[in-house]
């Protein structure tokens, strides 16, 4: 079995990936309510931050605010090592807010029960806007449409059960997802990392 490359800790609800030697790419996603700062200890990165790409070498640090759609992909293949630090954005000293109310309104309710059934139709008439007006701008708010987001945060809440101990089923049924082949595809091309090796790299 190849080694973990990839390594997740918490502290104090400060998470922390320690990628070493990897050349893992992780595609658009953003951080609810987190600041993310990357600081690259070998090799080179691309960031890739609202549709513009910066390349970062060893020594460098990036910094992503919440909400803010982003990619990293190593260069030309090549592997590099480098930790990320995802902190709580009411614990910086600064929190962005660029959110019209409504917006924050379905975030939130997404942020607390992921796991809830909520179709594009649900959220637009909870907030009593129409679904078309409704996703862009959420979309210019989060960086990601309702469903992505969704998505993403059903599987933010997996990772904390998973290191919970909670068992790969269990948790996959717990966030909302229809089954486990389901669940291992969404949280692979979030994490990177499918739910069983990401259990086993948190314990």
């Amino acid at each position: 079995m190849e080694s973990i490359k990839i390594m997740y800790f918490r502290n104090n609800n400060i998470d922390w990936i320690y990628c070493l030697n990897s050349t893992q790419s992780y595609p658009i996603h953003t951080h609810a309510n987190h600041v993310t700062i990357g600081y690259i200890m070998d090799g080179m990165v691309s960031v890739i931050c609202d549709g513009e790409e910066r390349l970062y070498h060893a020594g460098e640090f990036y910094y992503i605010l919440p909400d803010t759609p982003h990619a990293v992909e190593p260069v030309n293949a090549v592997a590099y090592t480098m930790i990320s630090v995802c902190i709580p954005a009411d614990k910086m000293p600064v929190e962005a807010d660029n959110e019209i109310s409504y917006v924050k309104k379905l975030k939130q309710m997404i942020l607390e029960a992921p796991e809830n059934g909520f179709s594009i139709e649900d959220m637009a008439e909870r907030i009593g806007i129409s679904p078309y007006h409704m996703i862009r701008q959420f979309k210019a708010a989060c960086g990601l449409t309702p469903h992505q987001f969704l998505i993403q945060c059903r599987v933010r809440k997996a990772q904390r059960l998973l290191e919970d101990g909670k068992s790969v089923t269990e948790v996959a049924y717990a966030t909302g997802f229809c089954d486990q082949s389901h669940f291992d595809r969404c949280f692979c091309k979030i994490v990177r990392l499918t739910p069983s090796v990401y259990k086993q790299s948190v314990h």
